[in-house]
């Protein structure tokens, strides 16, 4: 099996579990704080705050932002639904935004500016498929509407800008993700206090940790505000020290392997496009392409799995699920609709094969010219 995605986890990763289960520490502790430390570093940021998720950090990054109800947010369509329901937590009204092309599936700032109110405080971008959106475009937008710019980074870790201009990000580590964890997320700001209101919102708004009490450090602790149980522990972050070491090497063969498969299908199925440009600065997250509209995409999907490759589609619009139709039911989003209606993920990961690449080309084209 040819697989879409693929963690590489090893001995290293081993060793560092049986490190944290020999220390006898198991929750939030040192390593946590050192995941922390090394991960902002990687990002050229004073700090970072570590989370259970990257939807955990999504909904910190509003909340420490002061968004809230009667607030609207605008946000893609063509995401994980997490980066919407994120703005629901909080209490807020999603506002959803067209991509700008086919050819360019990040959220439009034109579309942007023309659904903006006085009510939007804030707009979450999304790397789609670790393709960086213009950040220094939405920057300027943000600033000149005096809005929160928060960057939905689940896709882009280590990238370019990622992280430095945003009031602040979310990153992932779940277990497809660029790097992982298994589950896991990470948290960046450029104000200080806006890290720091995070940091004490992950921990039921406590003034002090476990650490520091069973270190005689502190006697007791305040509730300083409403908080959540969005922790990291110390396995997680052994894991994720390792892995963070080897994102810049992954991240470098990814985009390798994406230049390929434009190579691959440029020459042998010019019928099958890929979205952004070759010079267009990415984590290379995800690989999509866009099938000709003749192409029975479901029926192309099977032929594939028969063939021991696996596929997907990313994603299906979060404003026609169930859930969103009923809130929001007049949305219509055409450049969205018709991405998703075109688009299909292909195998892409660090142990990917080059030959592999090649077979999943040729495969296609054989099964839309048969």
């Amino acid at each position: 099996m040819i697989n879409l995605s693929e963690p590489l986890v090893g001995e290293e990763e081993k060793q560092a579990l049986c490190s944290v289960i020999d220390s006898g520490w198991l929750t939030m502790g040192e390593r946590v704080t050192q995941f922390e430390d090394a991960f902002a570093r990687l990002h050229r940021m004073p700090a970072a705050v570590a989370v259970n998720s990257c939807t955990a950090g999504l909904h910190l990054c509003l909340l420490a932002n002061g968004i809230g109800p009667g607030d609207k947010v605008l946000v893609p369509s063509l995401t994980f639904v997490a980066t919407v329901n994120a703005v629901l937590y909080v209490g807020a009204t999603p506002i959803f935004v067209d991509i700008e092309s086919e050819e360019r599936p990040h959220i439009s700032l034109q579309d942007a500016n023309e659904k903006i109110t006085s009510q939007t405080k804030a707009v979450i971008i999304m790397h789609y498929a670790g393709y960086l959106v213009d950040l220094l475009a939405w920057r300027k937008f943000a600033d000149e509407n005096s809005l929160i710019l928060i960057e939905d980074a689940a896709h882009a870790p280590s990238v370019g800008e990622v992280g430095r201009v945003g009031d602040a990000s979310a990153f992932s580590f779940f277990s497809n993700k660029n790097m992982s964890t298994a589950e896991g997320g990470m948290l960046l700001a450029r104000d200080p206090s806006v890290l720091e209101r995070a940091k004490n919102l992950r921990s039921h708004g406590m003034t002090t940790n476990t650490l520091d009490r069973h270190r005689g450090h502190a006697n007791s602790y305040d509730v300083m505000r409403l908080g959540f149980n969005y922790r990291m522990d110390e396995l997680r972050a052994a894991v994720g020290l390792v892995q963070l070491a080897k994102l810049p090497d992954w991240n470098a063969r990814r985009r390798h392997l994406s230049e390929l498969y434009r190579k691959l299908f440029a020459a042998r199925c010019p019928e099958i496009t890929i979205p952004f440009t070759r010079d267009q600065e990415t984590a290379a997250h995800l690989m999509p392409v866009l099938l000709p509209s003749w192409v029975n995409r479901d029926q192309l999907m099977s032929g594939l799995r028969s063939a021991g490759i696996q596929s997907s589609i990313h994603y299906f619009p979060v404003h026609r699920f169930s859930f969103y139709r009923e809130l929001f039911p007049q949305v219509s989003l055409p450049n969205t609709e018709n991405y998703h209606a075109r688009e299909l993920s292909l195998p892409i990961h660090p142990a990917l094969k080059e030959s592999d690449v090649e077979i999943v080309v040729d495969t296609i084209k054989g099964l839309i010219f048969p």
